[in-house]
């Protein structure tokens, strides 16, 4: 657990469940953010008056973000996005916000968020002392604001596959690339599960739906609200475009596909009176035509290649070997 105190224009950092105590009687300010639970969390938790079912949700995995409103605070979940560099799919991460009268506790998974809000804090005391409504929006905000590099990376990761599904579809590399839109795919479906859900989270935040949100504060919330829109018709844009991606891929293979069952055809059309004349001359009867003759090998030999070349060239009239 690390906490952050505001007393006397200043923050001060500590560990100690004692001095989060001790400010909280001289209702002082304070940040706690927790990391792994401990009795003396868990202990904390309670004495701040949070419900059990609230501190069962921190402490839990929940892939559905919701807000509920308690007598003394407001809680709200919401997930942050997590992509590797060179990696297709993307890990959502949860963060738990409890908005008190002189507190905020947090919980974050990933602890980008947090750590963002720490940097900006040492610069800047005063987002902490503007209340606690103001550091769960400053929260919030970061946590959306950090949705938009995560998704541009679609953008750049479609552009690519596009190209290599006119080169590669069909070909031996093709596996690689039906991969990857496949994964682009799942990727993209599990942020929109998620980004329906979040975005009503906002939503209700944004709309002065709970007493614990000043009316001052609601313009904030709607902006965060609307920079999420924005993350989800990007993410439905991008959704749209893997999928005919993955329609094109399907196309060019058959295509190809085609190509090779059309050139099979055709050197078996050639093939196909060769072998009748080949089939019949090798039958052992004795009154076949020029069977006893001194040139009729070197005729059926020629009359197979001209049969052979002849369909060769009505081939390439018709441009059936382009």
């Amino acid at each position: 657990m690390r906490a952050f105190i505001y007393a006397d224009g200043t923050i001060r950092e500590t560990r100690s469940v004692e001095d989060v105590r001790a400010a909280r009687a001289a209702h002082q300010l304070q940040w706690i953010d927790l990391e792994a639970e401990t009795p003396e969390t868990q202990a904390l938790l309670a004495e701040l008056g949070l419900h059990p079912l609230t501190i069962d949700d921190i402490w839990s995995e929940r892939v559905t973000p919701k807000v509920e409103e308690f007598t003394d605070y407001l809680y709200v979940l919401v997930h942050s996005v997590v992509r590797e560099t060179g990696q297709t799919a993307i890990q959502l991460r949860e963060l738990d916000v409890v908005i008190g009268a002189d507190y905020v506790v947090t919980h974050d998974q990933s602890g980008e968020t947090s750590k963002q809000l720490r940097e900006d804090l040492q610069q800047s005391p005063k987002l902490l002392a503007r209340g606690a409504v103001w550091l769960g929006y400053a929260l919030i905000d970061r946590l959306v604001d950090a949705y938009l590099p995560a998704i541009d990376c679609f953008d750049e990761e479609i552009e690519t596959i596009e190209d290599d599904v006119l080169a590669k579809a069909g070909t031996p590399d093709g596996q690689l690339v039906l991969a990857r839109i496949l994964g682009l795919k799942r990727a993209l479906q599990a942020l929109r599960r998620v980004a329906v859900h979040q975005r009503e989270v906002l939503l209700r935040l944004a709309r002065g739906e709970f007493d614990t949100i000043p009316e001052e504060a609601l313009p904030y919330f709607r902006n965060v609200h609307d920079h999420f829109v924005r993350v989800g018709d990007l993410a439905d844009s991008y959704r749209d475009l893997v999928t005919s991606a993955l329609e094109a891929y399907l196309s060019v293979q058959s295509n190809r596909m085609n190509q090779v069952m059309k050139q099979l055809a055709l050197i078996s059309t050639v093939l196909l009176p060769i072998t009748f004349v080949a089939s019949v001359y090798g039958m052992n009867i004795d009154d076949l035509p020029l069977q006893h003759s001194r040139w009729g090998f070197d005729v059926v030999i020629g009359g197979m290649v001209v049969v052979a070349i002849g369909s060769f060239l009505w081939f390439r009239y018709k441009r059936w070997l382009d």
